[in-house]
C-alpha cells in the first residue's frame, strides 16, 4: 500500500508538473478586427488562428476580438504600438500615420488589373514605406500585404444603372474622407459625399446620395441592394487585409513560431480568395432573385482619364516621387 501510494504521488507530481510547464510555454496573442465573427472575413481570421495553433502544436495561440471589441482603428493601433494586442487585422493604408506615402497604394485608376497591383505592392518603393513605418512605429506587416484577399474587388451600387464613365457626370456618391477617392470621382465630374459608412444606407434611401463605391462582399450585409438595385463591377482600386503586427512581440519569438506564423498566414491568403470569392457568388444570386441587375466596366477608359491628373500631382510633390514609373512597371507598360 505504501508503495502505491509512493507512486500515486509521484505520477501526481509529475502530471502536475507536466501541466504546469505546458501552461508556462503557451501564449496567448490578441487579435483585435472591425469584423464580426460570422463574416466572411471574420471566418478567415479564425482558420488563421486555427492554422496557429496547429502549426505550433498549441505552444502559441490566437485569440480573436471581433466587431471592434478592443476599439476602432485609431484605439487599436494604439495598443498594437504598445504591444496590449499583437495583431490588428485591416487595410494597411492606415499605416499612413507612420508613413504618409503608404496611403498612395489606393490611388484610383491606375492599374489595369490586380496582378499589376501585386507587382506594385512588392516593388522596392513600396517595401521601403513599410519598412519605413516598422522603422518608427514598431508595427510590421505579416507576410505579403496582399496575400488575403478584401472584396474580392469593388464595385458601385447605384439607383440608376452606370453603363459608362459619363454617367458619373452629375452623380452624387459617397466616398470616404480619404482624399485620393474625392479626387478622383471629382474629376470624373461626380457629387463627392464625404459621408460615414454605417450611415450611407440612410442617405441613399433619402437621396442625400445615388451610390457608392464597396467591396462587393459587403453589399449585401450592409443591405444596399434594397435602395440602389444596381451594382456594377468597377475595378478603381485593389484592396488586401494586412496583418498588422508588434513587431516587438514578433521579435520575441524562436524561428520555429515565427515559420508557423508565416505558414499560417499562407494557408489564410489562399483560403480568402475561396471565402471572399465563394460568399459573393452567393450573394450575388440571391440578390439577383431580388431583382439586382448587374454590369461591369472597362477600367482603362478610367485609368486614361485620370493619368493628367496623376502625372500633374507627382509633378508638384502631391504623390510620391517615382510612383507613376512605378506603377507604368507593373503594369507592364
Amino acid at each position: 500500500m505504501k508503495i502505491n501510494g509512493y507512486t500515486a504521488a509521484v505520477t501526481g507530481a509529475l502530471f502536475g508538473a507536466i501541466c504546469a510547464s505546458t501552461g508556462a510555454s503557451a501564449e496567448t496573442w490578441k487579435f483585435a478586427s472591425k469584423m464580426p465573427t460570422d463574416s466572411p472575413e471574420g471566418k478567415v481570421f479564425q482558420y488563421f488562428a486555427d492554422e496557429v495553433a496547429k502549426n505550433t502544436g498549441g505552444k502559441l495561440k490566437v485569440r480573436i476580438f471581433p466587431s471592434e471589441q478592443l476599439g476602432k482603428s485609431a484605439a487599436a493601433l494604439e495598443q498594437l504600438q504598445k504591444g496590449t494586442i499583437q495583431i490588428y487585422a485591416e487595410g494597411s493604408v492606415w499605416m499612413r500615420k507612420w508613413s504618409k506615402d503608404i496611403e498612395t497604394i489606393n490611388t484610383r485608376f491606375v492599374f489595369k488589373d490586380r496582378a499589376a497591383w501585386v507587382r506594385f505592392a512588392k516593388s522596392p518603393m513600396v517595401q521601403k514605406w513599410y519598412a519605413d513605418a516598422e522603422k518608427k512605429s514598431g508595427v510590421k506587416v505579416l507576410g505579403d500585404l496582399t496575400g488575403i484577399l478584401r472584396g474580392p474587388y469593388r464595385v458601385v451600387v447605384s439607383k440608376e444603372p452606370i453603363k459608362t464613365m459619363g454617367d458619373f457626370n452629375g452623380l452624387k456618391i459617397r466616398q470616404s474622407k480619404a482624399k485620393m477617392g474625392a479626387l478622383a470621382y471629382g474629376t470624373l465630374g461626380a457629387e463627392v459625399r464625404a459621408l460615414s459608412w454605417t450611415g450611407t444606407y440612410q442617405s441613399m434611401k433619402t437621396g442625400i446620395v445615388a451610390a457608392v463605391t464597396s467591396p462587393a462582399a459587403l453589399v449585401e450585409s450592409m443591405k444596399f441592394y434594397e435602395v440602389a438595385p444596381n451594382i456594377t463591377r468597377l475595378d478603381e482600386f485593389y484592396q488586401s487585409i494586412a496583418l498588422m503586427m508588434n513587431g516587438a512581440s514578433w521579435n520575441k519569438l524562436s524561428k520555429g513560431s515565427k515559420d508557423a506564423l508565416l505558414k499560417a498566414h499562407a494557408a489564410a491568403s489562399k483560403r480568402s480568395h475561396e471565402v471572399m470569392d465563394g460568399a459573393t457568388e452567393t450573394a450575388f444570386a440571391r440578390m439577383k432573385k431580388n431583382g439586382v441587375k448587374f454590369g461591369k466596366l472597362d477600367v482603362a477608359p478610367f485609368v486614361k482619364k485620370l493619368r493628367p491628373v496623376y502625372q500633374e500631382l507627382e509633378a508638384k510633390g502631391d504623390l510620391p516621387k517615382g510612383f507613376l514609373a512605378a506603377v507604368d512597371k507593373a503594369n507592364g507598360s
